[in-house]
């Protein structure tokens, strides 16, 4: 049986709607033989704590496949050596003040833990800064073709150098698909399944 990791974006968690969909898909309706289990973890809010978890979760789990949307994408480029998808990835996410600022935050989902706020700091996004200042460190010619990039054309969240800058690393392993940028029932079914399906993971 396959199993697929997926990585949250900012303020979202494990239990989010897209992780209930992708369940759906990928175990109710179809049959026995393409199944797959999907893990999808709390991701820590601070980068620092965040990318060392999911580093020992992955090697714990070796997924067939890595699924990261936004800050997931972030983190998702980074397990080398894993089939990966980041889906509209957002590799600067501490340049985006009107999503990560001082302050207290309400989780999108209810987390693993019960918490429903969350609090970001000075420290916490100057973390991500030094993360995201080594984010492509250790890309290998053979993890080159591992990473592949999903960008919304109509994401209006991200600038438009998300994907030159994938591109830059990963040369020819992006594509754009008719979405914005969070992914929705729509998105899952008519450009997520059937991209898995051509990489033969299920």
């Amino acid at each position: 049986m396959k199993k697929i990791l997926y990585l949250h974006g900012f303020g979202s968690s494990g239990a989010s709607g897209t992780v209930e969909l992708l369940r759906h898909e990928l175990w109710e309706k179809t049959d026995a033989a393409h199944r797959a289990t999907v893990v999808a973890p709390d991701i820590p809010l601070d980068p620092l704590e965040a990318m060392p978890m999911l580093e020992e979760l992955a090697f714990d789990e070796m997924p067939d496949l890595i699924i990261g949307t936004s800050m997931g994408g972030f983190y998702a480029q980074q397990l080398h050596g894993f089939t990966r998808i980041c889906v509209n990835p957002s590799f600067f996410l501490s340049k985006k003040y009107d999503i990560i600022y001082v302050g207290k935050h309400k989780w999108l989902n209810r987390r693993k833990n019960g918490e429903t706020e969350f609090h970001v700091t000075k420290e916490t996004i100057a973390h991500f800064q030094e993360a995201e200042a080594h984010q492509f460190d250790g890309v290998t010619d053979d993890d080159r073709t591992l990473c592949h990039g999903l960008f919304g054309d109509e994401d209006t969240i991200l600038s438009s150098q998300t994907r030159p800058l994938f591109e830059q690393h990963y040369p020819g392993m992006s594509q754009t698909f008719p979405g914005g940028h969070r992914l929705n029932a729509h998105v899952v079914t008519h450009t997520l399944l059937p991209y898995i399906r051509i990489l033969n993971i299920i």
